[in-house]
């Protein structure tokens, strides 16, 4: 049951699949039900999801796995299947496209909708079709989300962290500021650790703090003091952009064992490359911008980035640019994560055939033809020789 005075009169929400990669595997195997389950990799890698039985006993996403287990060592710890979430994640969207076009994706378990004008196509308010929405995403789909309604982007990110899971939680206009008041300055979004500092530093610690303060007071924190005036008021101008692009497209993995040999890094760079390259050809996207991700064994993050002059879709231009990147960081330093990822995305616009030389275009040829045999009989149909030696090492 809820009630609000503005229920029916709000139509921007955040909807967020409750613990998604592990609400998935619980609907395919009922036995895991009761039991604290562990969505991630390895005893060296890191939690990607914890269901909530497991979060109550400590467990939280981005934790490295082996403090998970210590919390909870009776985990049933489970390898992420992407496939299979991704294919859930389109199956979320689809219906959230049926109540309104305005759906913007935050990643594959979390969008904001826009309802504004659908009462009259719907013969309800927003609230009651977003109810109807997430009843339906338990009874067709077999996963729950949390729903945050509100007049804004902003609060209603806000809102749907109120009551997870199965929470529909609302903020309205009226009640935003004095609601906002005594929480965190982190609450607000761009506030990251190095923005909080900076804020405590000058005895700001609430957002109630910030409301007090004029907005050409706030201007000495620069183009964020703009965000903190408006949004620690509960004011926030952005829309809902159902046509905003992917800024990027990456993968990574994390190893069991610290990495320092710069060809047995480079063997499984590849296959990465090929992942980010199926899925940029799958939304038939090209990105310009290839950056090499690396993390050592002490937890430090090191990001390389080079931008071509062509857009690209193609693992072996991705792979050949971010190389030379690698050579110069596998100088014996032990790595425990390698990732690669494309950005400054925009739609294809051309076949990379009619801009390549010609030793290019053969490998492109063959990259092309690959993808053929690999639609028509799996991905571990035919591979390329650093994908083959990746799995030999």
């Amino acid at each position: 049951m809820v009630r609000h005075m503005e229920l029916h009169s709000l139509s921007v929400a955040h909807i967020d699949c409750d613990a998604f990669y592990a609400s998935v595997e619980k609907r395919d195997n009922p036995e895991l039900a009761d039991k604290p389950v562990i969505i991630g990799g390895g005893n060296r890698g890191v939690v990607s999801t914890a269901c909530y039985i497991a979060r109550v006993r400590g467990a939280r996403s981005a934790m490295p796995m082996f403090k998970a287990l210590q919390l909870v060592p009776d985990a049933v710890v489970i390898r992420p299947n992407m496939t299979k979430y991704a294919e859930v994640g389109r199956q979320v969207r689809e219906l959230m496209l049926e109540v309104t076009p305005a759906v913007e994706p935050l990643s594959i378990d979390e969008a904001f909708l826009d309802l504004t004008g659908t009462a009259k196509l719907h013969g309800q308010s927003p609230a009651i079709t977003l109810a109807k929405l997430i009843r339906r995403l338990e009874t067709e789909i077999g996963i729950s989300a949390s729903v945050g309604l509100a007049p804004n982007k902003f609060l209603a990110k806000v809102a749907s962290d109120l009551e997870k899971p199965r929470g529909f939680s609302v903020i309205g206009r009226a009640e935003a500021k004095a609601f906002l008041a005594d929480k965190p300055v982190s609450l607000i979004w761009g506030v990251g650790p190095a923005m909080r500092e900076k804020l405590q530093a000058d005895g700001i610690q609430t957002i109630g703090q910030l409301q007090a303060m004029a907005r050409n007071d706030l201007l000495r924190y620069g183009s964020m003091g703009n965000r903190l005036y408006y949004l620690s008021r509960g004011e926030d101008l952005r829309h809902v952009s159902a046509d905003e692009e992917s800024k990027s497209i990456g993968a990574e993995t994390t190893f069991f064992t610290d990495i320092g040999d710069r060809e047995e890094l480079e063997a499984i760079l590849w296959p990465l490359c090929e992942k980010v390259a199926r899925r940029a050809k799958r939304q038939q996207v090209q990105g310009k911008t290839i950056t090499l991700k690396l993390k050592t064994a002490s937890f430090k993050t090191r990001t390389r980035s080079v931008t071509l002059d062509d857009a690209t879709q193609l693992a072996h231009r991705m792979f050949d640019a971010i190389r030379p990147l690698l050579q110069r960081e596998a100088t014996g330093v032990k790595f425990r994560l390698i990732g690669v990822s494309l950005s400054n995305i925009a739609a294809e616009t051309h076949s990379e055939l009619e801009t390549l030389d010609m030793r290019e275009a053969a490998s492109t040829k063959a990259e092309l033809a690959m993808d053929k045999i690999r639609e028509k009989f799996g991905l571990d149909a035919v591979e390329r020789g650093l994908g083959a030696r990746s799995k030999e090492k």
